[in-house]
């Protein structure tokens, strides 16, 4: 079974989405598949963004429902999600 790495990534179209990639994804990349994704359609972070990799969505954020993304293109920007995080991503 391959090794996954939790990731957060921002698009070109203000989009967010929490999900795993193969741990050796070229990082770089500007469009990359994800599994078991979730898109933040609203977050109430105090602390922006990059809140949501860090500590994950609060109760007044709304997460969608889990997919795959056999692609997500223009790529802008990957985080690290802590354990912490992707718990809250997948509650």
């Amino acid at each position: 079974m391959e090794k996954m790495k939790q990731v957060m990534v921002t698009t070109f179209h203000k989009g967010v989405f929490a999900g795993e990639v193969p741990a050796n994804q070229d990082m770089s990349a500007k469009a990359m598949p994800l599994k078991n994704a979730r898109m933040a359609i609203y977050w109430a972070t105090s602390n922006g963004v990059m809140e949501l990799a860090e500590v994950g969505p609060n109760q007044k954020s709304k997460i969608s429902a889990k997919a795959d993304i056999p692609m997500l293109h223009d790529i802008t920007a990957v985080f690290t999600v802590t354990a912490e995080a992707w718990e809250k991503w997948n509650r």
